[in-house]
């Protein structure tokens, strides 16, 4: 038998499980014929599946259907009531929570980190999480994720570069997992938001969108047919650095004009101190932080509206492309921008309208992120992502077997 017609009956295990899986948690109460009739399995395989979903205590029977003539069908729905921790790695801050498969919050807090390097901050990060855990001592939680800002390689929780730790080539997921014993998911923050925003926000039955967050740096998260577009497990749209300034200021990433380098909370607030030390007039005082730069654009105050205005052109710009690249529904747009939402996405929008293929372009939704002040959501939709491709859930089921 040639090898590439040998089946791995793992796998087909998975596809079938995940399928079952997804099919009760969307549509339930879903009966069996039901979910026979949308999956194409048979009706044994189906049998089989639930009834391991069900000993797990992942899915649960409900009330029966109404009867048409013959046996009552019994309804089956997933069960939210496990419990997921979820970290978001900040700079200089560690944000925690407990959440149920619906998203709600049961738990969380915040620390303050001191360190600043990878030696540093391992032994604080383990000795948070872990207290953080030991708290949860009457609902374990079934899994654990974490989303930082940098490079990382989803499949093995590997941080590839994360700027403001120093971490390298860090098998951080793997040092997670043999800590806690608890499944472990790592994910770049912004591509982990934009999948939380599918499941849960502004882009749910949407099936391509793109999130923007403009933070500390302007990053992207691309939804391409519900899933997160990657390259052979590579992260992709580092679109804060892409040039929209030839003659621009030097990025920390060592090329001219990046995106980051004018539309960016630091950018801002930079180039505003300049201006104000040089003599222009503003409401806006060099101590001010970010939300009041934008809140006074929204108010029209002058420097502080040219200012977004000119950062909202150049994202609109380097959007542009990305529309006449992708063809998104949807983009998403986060962060403390939103403050000034009506001049950003006015601007936005003209820069597409202009730049983008005009079919695209009228086709498009520009919205704010539901999610703006809810760090840890994304850790959330990295767990919820491995219960729905059957990862976590035969992981559960053959714990419970044992």
């Amino acid at each position: 038998m040639d090898t590439k017609q040998v089946v791995n009956i793992d796998q087909v295990k998975q596809i079938n499980m995940a399928a079952v899986y997804r099919l009760i948690d969307k549509l339930g109460p879903i009966s069996r014929v039901q979910i026979a009739q949308s999956s194409q399995l048979a009706g044994a395989s189906i049998t089989k599946i639930t009834r391991q979903l069900l000993e797990a205590g992942l899915i649960a029977e409900v009330s029966q259907q109404q009867s048409t003539g013959g046996r009552r069908a019994t309804s089956l729905m997933s069960r939210p009531h496990f419990r997921l921790a979820t970290v978001r790695l900040g700079r200089g801050i560690l944000d925690l929570a407990m959440y149920d498969l619906t998203g709600q919050v049961h738990q969380k807090e915040s620390h303050t980190l001191g360190a600043q390097t990878q030696e540093q901050l391992l032994p604080e990060l383990i000795d948070y999480i872990g207290t953080f855990l030991e708290k949860q001592h009457k609902n374990k939680p079934i899994a654990l994720a974490l989303t930082l800002s940098g490079l990382v390689s989803p499949s093995n929780g590997f941080v590839i570069y994360a700027p403001y730790y120093e971490l390298k080539q860090c098998p951080l997921g793997q040092i997670l997992e043999q800590q806690f014993k608890l499944p472990t998911y790592v994910g770049n923050d912004t591509r982990a938001m934009a999948l939380a925003e599918h499941y849960f926000g502004q882009s749910v039955d949407i099936s391509d969108s793109v999130l923007v967050s403009v933070h500390h740096g302007t990053s992207a998260g691309i939804i391409i047919d519900g899933q997160v577009f990657m390259h052979r497990n590579r992260d992709l749209a580092e679109i804060g650095h892409i040039q929209v300034d030839p003659l621009g200021e030097r990025c920390h990433c060592g090329n001219i004009g990046c995106l980051e380098t004018i539309c960016s909370n630091p950018a801002l607030l930079a180039r505003a101190r300049k201006l104000l030390s040089q003599g222009s007039i503003s409401k806006l005082k060099p101590t001010d932080s970010i939300e009041v730069l934008y809140q006074l654009a929204a108010q029209a105050d002058e420097l502080c509206e040219m200012l977004v205005r000119q950062a909202a052109r150049a994202l609109g710009k380097t959007l542009a492309s990305v529309v006449n690249l992708l063809n998104p529904q949807v983009i998403l747009i986060s962060g403390e921008i939103c403050l000034a939402q009506a001049i950003v996405f006015e601007e936005i929008h003209k820069s597409i309208s202009h730049q983008a293929l005009s079919s695209f372009a009228q086709q498009l939704e520009i919205r704010a992120a539901h999610y703006q002040n809810n760090p840890t959501v994304g850790g959330l939709a990295l767990i919820k992502r491995a219960m729905l491709n059957g990862e976590l859930l035969m992981q559960i089921i053959e714990q419970h077997s044992h």
